[in-house]
């Protein structure tokens, strides 16, 4: 091949010669630019987001005044409850939603859209205001998770790439959630890295540990997010030595003995007892990665305590999801390593999320409700707010939907005592609220999850088909006197 063939950007050359059997060889495609990582994020969205601002911008109607609305209109089968993750990754990245040169020349060479809307694109920063449930809440069926405000052009670009966030994040930690309420306290650790795409598990990470995981096997999200993380050994670290002693002693050796150290590579009960004798009675933790995770734990605690290492905790992992960590309820485990089942949503990888203009400005200037209404996917229009409501026992009873005239919903605050405002200041005229943001907002959202969880009737723990934990009722301000 030519030293021209090799440039990037060669152009496609003549068919090589054909071989002895008459079929030719395809003809060389050019090299392609290498891959850059681009601060930008403007581009994850979808076309038609940009095409709508276009027809906009041409007919006059993109700086109307909008208000788009996040929720969803059920949760997932089997599912009491949901768990917001991602608003604190979507105010990260909205500062840098900005169509910078190289987006521009690839929107402007594709045709995707016209001069105009490009001039547009080119100065955009959004300076709307957007509220939302605090990260780590629980929402229901029709919760307005979040509301985003602002002209529609600036709004509606927006969309794609808040509802990939929220939608995957939130069910990861709604996954998450489940399998640290079925664990009953006992500690949950991710390890999912390598069952999702290397962003997906940075994101599913830090979604985890706002659902009740302990740490992460992820360094990128424990960088990124100040999370705990963990990790001693595989069993390719067991098999590259001679023997399971030799491993053991070269772990020990490197991470002390507080280490966890796996024990079914072979044999489980004189792994146990090699571990033992390499760490001594101080071995920190033993882990079980296949068979019957139960009956071994069983048997390992027993072993452990006839050894004297009774204070050595037994770790299981090995395809857990919340029925796994259920059934183990009763064994002498202490801690619960999961991968697959959390990243993806432990069979709901998705809450279903969407985002609809549910009021807009007329000719006239005045907001008006709108709403959707095609069958299975109708919306109710105009601005919400929404509280929930507390029985004498602290435990909530009802979440409220407030609805009515758009100043009077805007303005609303709860009167009375056993009622909660839900939706929070996140973004004021463009500027991001830095509670909700970094390692700071994890932290927060992971506590308020805690709090909010423990406030849901004992119901929502079921892992059984069944309602949402509390009911959903609607209160129109313009029958009352607010």
């Amino acid at each position: 091949m030519t030293d021209e063939l090799r440039g990037i950007g060669a152009s496609l050359t003549d068919s090589w010669p054909a071989f002895d059997n008459g079929v030719e060889e395809p003809r060389p495609l050019p090299a392609a630019p290498l891959p850059s990582v681009r601060p930008s994020v403007a581009l994850l969205t979808d076309r038609y987001e940009l095409t709508m601002l276009q027809a906009a911008l041409a007919d006059g109607t993109a700086h109307r005044h909008c208000v788009f609305e996040v929720f969803t209109r059920r949760l997932p089968a089997g599912r009491r409850y949901g768990v917001l993750a991602g608003t604190g990754r979507v105010l990260e990245a909205l500062p840098h939603f900005v169509f910078e040169d190289a987006e521009l020349a690839y929107l402007e060479q594709n045709g995707i859209v016209d001069r105009r809307t490009l001039d547009y694109l080119a100065s955009y920063r959004f300076s709307g205001t957007i509220q939302g449930y605090v990260e780590g809440e629980v929402f229901f069926p029709g919760s307005p998770v979040l509301q985003v405000e602002g002209t529609f052009a600036e709004a509606v670009l927006l969309e794609t790439l808040i509802l990939s966030i929220l939608n995957y994040d939130s069910a990861v930690a709604s996954a998450a959630s489940r399998m640290t309420s079925a664990a009953g306290g006992r500690p949950v650790l991710e390890m999912g890295s390598r069952r999702a795409s290397e962003q997906a598990a940075v994101a599913a990470a830090r979604a985890a540990v706002i659902g009740g995981f302990a740490g992460t096997s992820n360094l990128e999200a424990g960088m990124r997010y100040g999370l705990d993380t963990i990790g001693t050994a595989a069993h390719s670290f067991m098999l590259l030595h001679d023997t399971e002693r030799d491993a053991f002693a070269s772990q020990v050796a490197s991470l002390g003995p507080g280490t966890t150290l796996l024990v079914d590579t072979y044999d489980v009960k004189q792994g146990v007892a090699t571990a033992v004798e390499v760490a001594g009675t101080g071995l920190g933790a033993v882990r079980l990665d296949s068979g019957d995770l139960g009956g071994l734990a069983q048997e390992v605690r027993r072993q452990l305590d006839e050894l004297g290492a009774r204070d050595t905790k037994i770790v299981v992992t090995s395809d857990l999801d919340e029925y796994a960590i259920a059934s183990l309820a009763s064994a002498p485990v202490d801690v619960y390593g999961v991968g697959t089942s959390v990243v993806t949503g432990s069979g709901a990888p998705t809450c279903g999320m969407v985002y609809k203009l549910v009021a807009r400005a007329d000719s006239s200037g005045v907001l008006q409700p709108v709403a959707k209404a095609s069958a299975n996917k109708a919306s109710v229009g105009g601005r919400k707010a929404a509280a929930r409501r507390y029985g004498r026992d602290g435990h909530a009873i009802e979440e409220i939907m407030v609805t009515g005239p758009d100043t009077a919903v805007a303005e609303w605050t709860p009167q009375s005592d056993d009622l909660r405002p839900l939706l929070a200041p996140m973004v004021v005229d463009g500027a991001v609220d830095s509670r909700w943001v970094g390692p700071y907002g994890v932290s927060n959202a992971a506590i308020n999850h805690g709090m909010v969880r423990a406030e849901l009737p004992r119901s929502a723990r079921r892992l059984s088909d069944g309602d949402p934990a509390i009911p959903t009722v609607d209160l129109r301000l313009d029958d009352l006197h607010y």
